[in-house]
């Protein structure tokens, strides 16, 4: 049975969220969130304020919704990069690599959004989406784990888990970008292999 299609949207009406959006992320990148008007983003976007409250009632709608767009083209790249030949530790590199080259060729939105701290509901909705994934994975590992075997408690590995990957995609987008998605990617899966070799030996 195939998935219903979801209805396409106006071309027009998608242009003209995309026109609004764009002009908030080029505010955000002048002024913080509170200094930031329905008037100021509709003269930035260059239409009718009216034309604004047809799309969004004020803006943390606004903002909830381009939450929301956010996740959904993430998870819509994730999904597209999945192959079931692939062992656990692979499909968890190509995923973050998949997740890292998206960001990056979409680095002006992501580097205000993600990159400042004038939108934290951005941040909170990729952790909450990252925090999913990683209890997932976890989910998948089972009990013959290493983090079961070494008696970590499934929550504080989740916790750790997820900090450590929106930590760790903050700071590259903060730092400029410094590293290309593969090269952080793998660096980020060797990390996470090491974790548990580099125990102080006992009695130290």
């Amino acid at each position: 049975m195939t998935e219903p299609t979801k209805p396409r949207t106006d071309p027009r009406i998608l242009r003209t969220r995309q026109l609004l959006k764009d002009a908030l992320i080029d505010l955000l990148q002048e002024m913080d969130i509170e200094k930031i008007s329905v008037n100021k983003i509709a003269e930035k976007a260059t239409i009718n304020r009216v034309t604004f409250y047809l799309h969004y009632r004020d803006i943390p709608d606004m903002l909830e919704k381009m939450a929301d767009d956010m996740i959904e083209e993430i998870q819509e790249v994730i999904e597209q990069s999945q192959d079931a030949k692939r062992s656990i530790e692979d499909a968890d590199s190509h995923r973050f690599i998949s997740l890292l080259e998206h960001i990056a060729a979409n680095s002006k939105f992501y580097k205000v959004v993600l990159g400042t701290k004038r939108t934290p509901i951005f941040t909170e909705r990729l952790l909450k989406m990252l925090t999913g994934s990683v209890a997932a994975r976890m989910e998948l590992m089972g009990a013959d784990s290493s983090i079961s075997k070494a008696g970590i408690q499934k929550d504080i590995a989740i916790w750790y888990g997820s900090s450590a990957l929106i930590g760790t995609i903050v700071s590259w987008i903060r730092n400029d970008m410094p590293y290309s998605p593969t090269y952080l990617a793998r660096q980020f899966t060797l990390l996470r292999t090491h974790q548990f070799l580099d125990q102080p030996a006992k009695g130290k």
